[in-house]
Formats: structure tokens, C-alpha cells, sequence
């Protein structure tokens, strides 16, 4: 499915912005201007504004224009609303990026392994255990669960690299939604082990479960992303409704 006209304009304003060509509290360029430089029509303009608002980089402002309210966070976070990479949302942080990948095997999903992925037991996947650093720092220890026959070719190296990556430019993947589960769980031996933790000083980890859909409506990845609580942030633009 190809990329959109609206999007590729989301995706140059969104930079514009998190790299201060328009500085935080100042307004964008007037919407005429914006048509002109990106030869689109308003209606295009106005899908890729509206998507700003609702992840909060920008404010519409009646009679005045639209106006930046983006801000860094310090502290590493990763977003609700949107799928993102690790390597994405570190640099869209200010970080440097670090995955290392502890396990790369294949197997078919038992009835037990169904339950909590979601996968049909008997499916064949790629199962991967992968840690990532930030700054040098170990802090999300991920099990990811990708669907065999809709990431071929997926090796130990691509997953060092970047998966989605991979699925979206080789793959010509288009990665839709995801379903998530927030939980706080118990740290096990693993995450200790790997994490760098202190069980003394942590006894639990905020995990993030999640079940991510193709565009063409099949489920390709199950992953469990088990995050350090002490570095731990999860980052949403929350829009009202009008009633």
C-alpha cells in the first residue's frame, strides 16, 4: 500500500519541528504558505495538522494559526499513540541506541505460548530476545514473537538492526495498529541478569504487551517489552471529545 501525500508532510513538519526550524511557542507558516511550498491541496495540509495535534506537537489557534508546543522530554519516553521503533524513539529523544540480540531461534507456537500471544498454536515464528541501551545504559528487555511466513528472511543481524526496518523498506510491509497491555510485574531472574538490577532495590518491571496488525489485517508480531522502572515513561496527547 503506498505512503500517502498527507504523511510524507506530517513527517517533514514533525522534524521541522523536534529540530527547531519552527521554534517551540511560535506559529507555523500561514496555511497558504504551506500549500504553496508543499504544492498540495488544503484539505491534504489540514490531515497532516490534524495528526500533529493529536500527538502533541502542535495547537491550532482560531484566527491565528497553528502554533508549536512541542518539547523534548529529558528523560527517555516512549509514545502511546504511535508505533515506533526503539531506534526511533531514542533518536527522537536525543539518544544514542544500542540492541543486542541474546537469543534468535524459530519454533511453532504451543497451546500454552497461544494463550498470551495470540498466535494459533502450530503457527511458526521467529522468536527473538533482544536487549536494548540507551546511553550505554541496558533498560527494555524484549520478547518478540514475529509471524514466520510474514517476515521472511528475518535474521540475528536484521534484528540488531531494525526489524520494522527491514519489514517496511525490503518487505514493503505496511505496519497499521497495535494493541497494547500495561502491566507491573515481577523481575525475574532474567531481567536482573541482563537489566543490571538490583533485587534489593527492584522487585518489579512495568511490561508492555502488545499485538501489531498489518494492513492486511494479520497479526505479525507478539511482543513483550519488559522495561527498568527507574528509567521507565510512557508519553500521550490526550485529545477531549466533543460530546
Amino acid at each position: 500500500m503506498p505512503k500517502t501525500r498527507y504523511e510524507d508532510i506530517y513527517k517533514d513538519l514533525k522534524q521541522k519541528i523536534e529540530t527547531d526550524v519552527f521554534a517551540y511557542q511560535e506559529l507555523l507558516p500561514s496555511e497558504n504558505i504551506l500549500v504553496q511550498s508543499y504544492r498540495c491541496s488544503r484539505n491534504t495540509l489540514r490531515r497532516a495538522i490534524s495528526r500533529l495535534v493529536t500527538d502533541g506537537y502542535v495547537q491550532t489557534m482560531q484566527g491565528k494559526g497553528v502554533r508549536n508546543i512541542y518539547q523534548p522530554i529529558a528523560q527517555t519516553a516512549f509514545t502511546i499513540g504511535e508505533i515506533e521503533s526503539f531506534r526511533e524513539s531514542a533518536a527522537r529523544n536525543g539518544h544514542r541506541s544500542l540492541t543486542k540480540v541474546l537469543l534468535f531461534t524459530e519454533f511453532a507456537i504451543s497451546e500454552g505460548q497461544s494463550l498470551y500471544t495470540g498466535f494459533p498454536a502450530g503457527t511458526d515464528i521467529y522468536y527473538i530476545q533482544r536487549l536494548h541501551y540507551l546511553d550505554d545504559i541496558p533498560l527494555i528487555l524484549n520478547h518478540n514473537y514475529f509471524l514466520k511466513e510474514a517476515t521472511p528472511g528475518l535474521t540475528k543481524e536484521i534484528a540488531e538492526d531494525s526489524i520494522y526496518q527491514y519489514l517496511e523498506n525490503i518487505l514493503h510491509m505496511t505496519i497499521v495498529n497495535s494493541k497494547r497491555i500495561m502491566t507491573v510485574e515481577k523481575m525475574t531472574q532474567i531481567d536482573e541478569k541482563y537489566l543490571k538490577m538490583n533485587a534489593e532495590d527492584y522487585n518489579c518491571m512495568a511490561v508492555v504487551s502488545s499485538q501489531t496488525y498489518n494492513s492486511d489485517g494479520v497479526m505479525f508480531e507478539y511482543t513483550q517489552s519488559r522495561h527498568r522502572p527507574d528509567y521507565f515513561r510512557f508519553y500521550d496527547n490526550a485529545v477531549r471529545r466533543s460530546v
